[in-house]
């Protein structure tokens, strides 16, 4: 029986359906596997399911040794894995996309009215009882009706989220390699889209060539009546330049579902009130999860059963 090792707890029914077909060694902890125990328990395995907390890499692929055949992430995104490494030792790799972006669409939405009509401000206010009533000019946020939503990468979740647009009254301007076929949508490039835009919302993937995409010359270029939003990857922003931009009145406002280093948060981040800080919940619905958890045991399960992968990398 093929024998794989699951990174972190997936759904009851997911686990169940792994085991009925392959002996599963599952790290039940609620914190990520640590590396040593990683390499350890990694050690002839057929199928390694992880998650984008888990790096693999060379190491990783040399301790499970020329048993392994596929590496299954649960995430639509796979920086975190050696994809070359991988091919090399004709382990195949695949990832879980399209389960998840309307899920991170809509929570998009979500934190593009969460911080233009300052909600996390005005909860913390009434939690912490200093909120003194309702006055005219208390709080004031921006109306979204008539402003330009720009748009940093057009893949499956930047499309979705475009879609979206005209139900509050946006015009759409993106930036992506190639043009899409997306009628109303305006083409720019990122600096241009960046100097005219009221929110800019991040759907690029994390690579060497965004690493830090926003960084401070390009926050420079913002409106200071503009919001930042990242769903993507941590790495795309530069949190010490966002943070001294925010703080110089570069910007309005910015709202991060990810981070640099998760958990870690850039420690000048936490005293600006005008920045949405949420722990990494964009495809967090127990619809999607599960969805992506299957995804990522039908890929693994048909490579070990010498099937093709359903989502290949």
């Amino acid at each position: 029986m093929a024998s794989i090792l699951v990174t972190r707890t997936l759904p009851v029914p997911v686990l169940a359906r792994l085991r009925g077909a392959a002996e599963v060694d599952l790290w039940a902890e609620p914190q990520a596997i640590p590396r040593e125990t990683l390499l350890s328990r990694v050690q002839g395995r057929d199928a390694l399911i992880c998650l984008l907390t888990d790096r693999i890499d060379g190491e990783v692929l040399d301790a499970a040794g020329a048993s392994l055949r596929v590496v299954a992430n649960v995430a639509v995104g796979y920086n975190n894995i050696d994809v070359a490494a991988c091919r090399a030792r004709g382990v195949t790799v695949t990832n879980t996309p399209d389960v998840l972006t309307n899920a991170c669409a809509d929570f998009t939405w979500g934190l593009i009215l969460a911080v233009t009509r300052r909600l996390g401000e005005g909860e913390r206010v009434v939690r912490a009882g200093r909120w003194g009533g309702w006055a005219l000019d208390y709080m004031l946020g921006m109306e979204l009706r008539g402003k330009q939503l720009g748009i940093v990468g057009m893949g499956r979740i930047g499309m979705a989220v475009a879609d979206k647009a005209s139900v509050f009254g946006m015009r759409v301007a993106y930036s992506s390699r190639r043009p899409v076929d997306l009628p109303g949508a305006v083409h720019l490039s990122l600096d241009d889209l960046l100097r005219t835009s009221d929110v800019v919302s991040l759907h690029c993937p994390s690579t060497p060539d965004t690493l830090h995409l926003m960084n401070a010359a390009r926050l420079s270029l913002m409106r200071p009546t503009a919001y930042l939003i990242n769903t993507s990857r941590g790495p795309v922003v530069d949190e010490g330049a966002l943070a001294d931009a925010l703080q110089a009145g570069q910007l309005a406002g910015a709202a991060l579902d990810v981070y640099e280093r998760e958990p870690e948060i850039h420690p000048a981040l936490f005293g600006l009130e005008h920045v949405l800080l949420i722990p990494h919940l964009a495809s967090a619905t127990t619809e999607t999860r599960t969805a992506m958890a299957d995804l990522a045991a039908s890929n693994a399960l048909a490579v070990l059963a010498g099937q093709p992968a359903v989502t290949p990398v």
